[in-house]
């Protein structure tokens, strides 16, 4: 058992919070249990999510998209009612965790990601003081090279998720940059670093015209299937940190 508030206060240090300006606020979003034995993990905080929570009998959850983006209403009403009705109903703590999560060196989707296609980092731009988009990019090189045909199915197999290839212009790749989720415009980014490759979540009707004029190849493998492993690989290292019970739960999500 932890309490919330020291729970919350190690996962603001490990993830640096101070370093990211972000969309939506990083840390404890609502107050429920202050004292967790289980914590249940996902992607992100959806309604679904939220009930087999409740059916564990957890603590707290820990997501990697949480609620009170910039932008939107913020208006109690609609799903956004019922989601946190259910929170405060079954006093049930939400934390989540954005860009901290993308970025981290150890725990961090994009690391994560990298550790499951078998890359090796050459380069993460992860910045020592308040980033910028540019930093959100990571380099490394494939194991052994690869044809476009033959990585698109190892990413396939990897993920379970076949990726949207727009073909570029390497007959191997050897190079790649990513950047786990919406991270589309980084293409041009990846072009500059001379990747041969750009694999991310979603893609754009515009990105790929800009892969195309620029000859790079770019993957697109999902939104939430690029983004599962961080928030995982997290759970566990509270788990065993803190000894507390946890478990991931995979809503899945195909875009």
């Amino acid at each position: 058992m932890v309490d919330l508030q020291e729970l919350t206060a190690y996962l603001n240090t490990l993830l640096e919070l101070e370093k990211f300006q972000d969309f939506c606020p990083n840390g404890l979003q609502v107050v429920g249990n202050k004292k967790i034995k289980k914590i249940i993990t996902g992607v992100t905080a959806c309604q679904k999510l939220l009930d087999a929570a409740i059916e564990e009998s957890a603590d707290a959850l820990l997501v990697h998209h949480g609620f009170f983006w910039k932008g939107e209403d913020p208006c109690v009403i609609g799903i956004k009612k019922n989601r946190l009705s259910v929170l405060l109903k079954h006093d049930l703590s939400l934390l989540a965790y954005h860009l901290p999560l993308d970025m981290h060196s150890i725990y961090g989707n994009n690391i994560q990601l990298a550790k499951i296609l078998d890359i090796n980092v050459v380069e993460s731009k992860n910045p020592f003081h308040k980033f910028s988009r540019s930093d959100l990019i990571f380099l490394g090189r494939l194991q052994s090279p690869m044809s476009p045909e033959v990585f698109s199915q190892h990413i396939n197999q990897c993920l379970n998720r076949q990726p949207l290839h727009i073909a570029g212009d390497a007959e191997m790749i050897c190079s790649i940059a990513w950047c786990t989720g919406g991270a589309q415009d980084l293409v041009e980014e990846a072009v500059q670093l001379r990747a041969d490759a750009y694999l991310t979540g979603e893609i754009s009707e515009r990105t790929v015209h800009i892969a195309r004029e620029t000859g790079i190849h770019l993957f697109a493998a999902g939104h939430h299937a690029t983004e599962r492993y961080g928030i995982k690989a997290l759970g566990e290292h509270l788990a065993e940190h803190f000894d507390l019970q946890h478990k991931f739960i995979d809503i899945d999500n195909p875009v």
